[in-house]
């Protein structure tokens, strides 16, 4: 395989996701790891397609609904063998969901187990509940998102991880109880 041209950095550092079509693109779990697979460098197609073990028409087709929504772009085309090569890019390096709906979180929690599924060295997950006031709640979400976010990246030729990150507060059934 040729090694892609160098390519410039997403358009965009962070972009809110928030819009109908961007949630409707991410309601697909293939969706969610095509845009894994641009985090960092832009692929083709065919890149994408063998990198994902997936046919390139339906890699083609989940591109075009990201594309649409405004999650990737062609960063480049280069004409090869008679034809044209398109270079997919993310527009932005993270994205964050504005407010979560159901449909996309589903499949952004699918698509993560299918890539810790497919994951060749130990992968950690872990589930815990916490009770915290509204103020240490902030806190921990405020130190989670700082250090995910300061983490510095080692050079290309290292394995890609992955990290999701979420703090929510647990929404309890009310009692049913009543008194006689």
């Amino acid at each position: 395989m040729r090694n892609p041209p160098t390519h410039l950095p997403p358009p965009e550092d962070v972009q809110e996701i928030g819009a109908p079509e961007q949630f409707a693109a991410l309601a697909h779990p293939l969706r969610q790891r095509l845009l894994f697979a641009l985090g960092h460098q832009p692929a083709t197609i065919s890149q994408l397609a063998a990198q994902l073990d997936t046919k390139k028409g339906n890699a083609a087709h989940h591109l075009k609904v990201l594309r649409e929504a405004g999650l990737v772009h062609v960063a480049e085309t280069r004409q090869v063998r008679g034809g044209t090569e398109q270079y997919y890019q993310r527009t932005a390096r993270r994205m964050v969901v504005t407010e979560p709906q159901t449909a996309g979180t589903a499949a952004m929690l699918a698509a993560v187990a299918q890539e810790l599924d497919h994951s060749p060295a130990e992968t950690h997950l872990t589930l815990r509940h916490l009770r915290l006031s509204p103020e240490k709640a902030r806190q921990l979400g405020e130190t989670l998102a700082r250090l995910v976010n300061e983490v510095e990246e080692n050079a290309e030729d290292q394995p890609m991880h992955g990290v999701l990150v979420t703090l929510y507060q647990q929404d309890l059934p009310t009692s049913t109880t009543s008194s006689a």
